[in-house]
């Protein structure tokens, strides 16, 4: 495939000549697991409990976010305003325990290949999550070793403002000690890719789930997948296409 033309655009926005890729930034959920579906059931149910009528595919939307900046947002439609401290806290529980009584996810197709071409490339894995659901985040030396050092992740708990807002990522781009000109970052979803893209990272998205691409296209992904399988396929390409373009080539 030939990455070129969205590779100059992205030089061409950022004002960079090149970009030379040190560190690949990577969501967790619907990117490295297909666990959106179920994240999805789990905040479903607890809202339905709460007599709060949402679609359950809106959840799909939200991801990225933290799991207290989601509440606010179902708070303050059904409510006029945000939950508290304590309603964060005990909702954001029952949705954890929710989640944990659903059927196991897996790891999504393609995203060992994915990580495997990283590893050998010699990049630096970060991962950026806007969970903070241990029930994944302790799955992942065994499901993806060596892939993420403990001292190269960023979760809910690490940042104050989560997705969309670029913390996260820069965030992830100072535990790599790199600039923007040299991280990439792997995402699904619309608000992952806008906070990577509000970072500066060179942003692949990833369609694996019912978002249309149109939406990741509007939130400023360089380059778009149809699935993480097809990004396993060509990020070797495509991480050679980015070591040898510049603007002036």
């Amino acid at each position: 495939m030939n990455f070129i033309p969205q590779i100059k655009k992205y030089l061409q926005a950022r004002h960079f000549n090149a970009v030379q890729p040190v560190a690949a930034l990577i969501d967790m959920d619907g990117t490295l697991y297909d666990s959106m579906g179920n994240h999805a059931s789990a905040w479903h149910r607890m809202v339905t409990e709460l007599g709060i009528d949402m679609p359950r595919d809106e959840f799909y939307m939200y991801e990225g976010r933290t799991g207290a900046a989601t509440l606010d947002i179902i708070f303050q439609r059904a409510y006029g305003r945000n939950a508290t401290d304590q309603e964060k806290a005990e909702l954001y529980h029952r949705k954890t325990v929710y989640f944990q009584e659903l059927p196991d996810v897996n790891p999504m197709p393609g995203a060992q290949q994915m990580i495997d071409t990283l590893i050998k490339a010699g990049l630096r894995r970060v991962l950026v999550t806007g969970s903070g659901q241990s029930s994944l985040i302790n799955r992942l030396d065994n499901d993806f070793p060596g892939a993420f050092t403990p001292q190269l992740r960023v979760t809910s708990r690490d940042v104050t403002k989560g997705k969309p807002h670029p913390e996260p990522f820069l965030r992830a781009m100072q535990l790599a000690g790199v600039k923007p000109s040299q991280a990439i970052a792997i995402e699904n979803a619309p608000l992952g890719v806008k906070s990577a893209c509000d970072a500066g990272a060179f942003t692949i998205a990833v369609t694996t789930g019912p978002i249309p691409r149109e939406a990741l296209e509007e939130a400023g992904a360089a380059v778009i997948f149809s699935s993480m399988q097809e990004c396993a396929d060509n990020i070797h390409m495509l991480l050679l296409q980015l070591l040898t373009t510049t603007l002036d080539s």
